[in-house]
C-alpha cells in the first residue's frame, strides 16, 4: 500500500476534442488574416507562408525519423507553427529566412524538448526572435509593392499622425498577418465561439496594456492614441493566437490573469521605453519563461492525504 500514488480529486474531465481538431480550428481562424495578407501584399507573400509551413512540416518529419518517434505531423501543430511564423514575416523577405526560421522552431524549440506539449516557449515566436537577431535588416524591412516608409507605430513614436482607419483595415506596412485588425478579430471570434480559447489571457493582456500606455504614454488615455497602439504592430495577432497557446500559458485561472498582466506590462515597457516600437514577440517569450514560476504560486493547494487540511 505504501507504493500507491496520490492523485487529484474527482471529477476527472474527459473530452473528445483532439489536438488535430484544435489545430484545424486555429488554421481556419487564421484564414482571414492570411487571405487579407496575400491580397494586401501580393502573391509573393503566399510563397513566404508556404515556404514556412513546408519547412516546419518537413523538419518535424525528419526529426521524427531520426529520433525514431511516431510521425506526428498529422496533429497539424507543425502546420500551425509554420503558418504563424509565415504571418509574422515581412512580405518581401527572402524565402530562405522563413525556411530557416521554421526549421529552428520545430527542431530546436519543439522536438529537442520532447515534441508537442514539452516546448517551454512558443516555437513560432522563438523562431521570429531568432530571425530578428540573425537577419535584422531583412526582418525589419517592410517595404514592398504598394508600401514604403516607416510603420504606423514608428510614425506614432515620432509624433506624426497616422490614419487609424487604414490601421484597422490593414492598409499599412507590416508583417503579412498582423496588419488587419478586422481579419484577426474575425478569427478570434471564431475560436471564442468554438470554445477553443477564452477571454482571460487576451483581455487581461490588452486591458493591462491600455492602462500602461494611458499612464506612461505621451497622450494619456486619448482614444485615438490607444486605438492606434491596439491596431498597430503584432499585439492583436499575439494576444489572440500566440499568448493563448495551451502549452506555454499557465493552466491555472489565476495564473492566466497574472500571465496576461505580465504580457501587458512588458509590451507597454517595450513600446514606450524600449529602442524598438514593437515588443510583442519578446514579451510573450519572456512571459512563457515565467510560466513555471507563475504556476508555482497560483496552483491551488491540494486537500486530503499529503495535502493541506481544512
Amino acid at each position: 500500500m505504501g507504493d500507491l500514488l496520490n492523485v487529484s480529486s474527482n471529477p476527472h474531465i474527459r473530452s473528445k476534442v483532439s489536438t488535430d481538431k484544435i489545430m484545424l480550428c486555429v488554421i481556419i481562424a487564421l484564414i482571414p488574416a492570411t487571405v487579407f495578407g496575400v491580397i494586401n501584399f501580393g502573391v509573393y507573400s503566399l510563397l513566404v507562408i508556404g515556404a514556412s509551413i513546408a519547412s516546419a512540416v518537413l523538419t518535424e518529419i525528419l526529426c521524427c525519423i531520426v529520433m525514431k518517434r511516431k510521425i506526428s505531423v498529422t496533429d497539424l501543430s507543425a502546420v500551425v507553427t509554420g503558418l504563424l511564423l509565415g504571418l509574422n514575416m515581412p512580405p518581401a523577405v527572402p524565402l530562405y529566412i522563413p525556411i530557416m526560421g521554421s526549421a529552428f522552431a520545430i527542431f530546436v524549440v519543439k522536438m529537442l524538448f520532447g515534441g508537442l506539449g514539452q516546448n517551454f516557449m512558443n516555437p513560432a515566436l522563438a523562431a521570429r526572435c531568432f530571425l530578428v537577431i540573425s537577419f535584422p535588416a531583412a526582418m525589419t524591412n517592410f517595404a514592398c509593392d504598394g508600401y514604403s516608409g516607416a510603420t504606423p507605430l514608428a510614425l506614432l513614436r515620432a509624433g506624426e499622425e497616422v490614419n487609424l482607419m487604414n490601421m484597422i483595415t490593414g492598409r499599412i506596412p507590416g508583417t503579412i498577418g498582423e496588419t488587419s485588425m478586422i481579419a484577426i478579430l474575425i478569427g478570434a471570434v471564431f475560436l471564442l465561439l468554438l470554445g477553443v480559447i477564452d477571454l482571460i489571457v487576451p483581455m487581461t493582456y490588452l486591458v493591462t496594456f491600455v492602462i500602461f500606455i494611458g499612464i506612461f504614454g505621451d497622450y494619456g488615455f486619448n482614444s485615438y492614441y490607444i486605438f492606434c497602439h491596439l491596431a498597430g504592430g503584432g499585439i492583436m495577432l499575439g494576444a489572440w493566437f500566440m499568448a493563448t497557446d495551451y502549452v506555454t500559458r499557465p493552466i491555472t485561472k489565476m495564473g492566466q490573469y497574472v500571465y496576461g498582466i505580465i504580457l501587458g506590462l512588458l509590451t507597454g515597457i517595450f513600446r514606450i521605453f524600449g529602442a524598438s516600437v514593437e515588443g510583442v514577440s519578446y514579451s510573450i517569450i519572456i512571459a512563457n519563461l515565467l510560466v513555471p514560476l507563475i504556476e508555482k504560486f497560483t496552483y491551488p493547494k491540494p486537500f486530503g492525504r499529503g495535502g493541506e487540511r481544512r
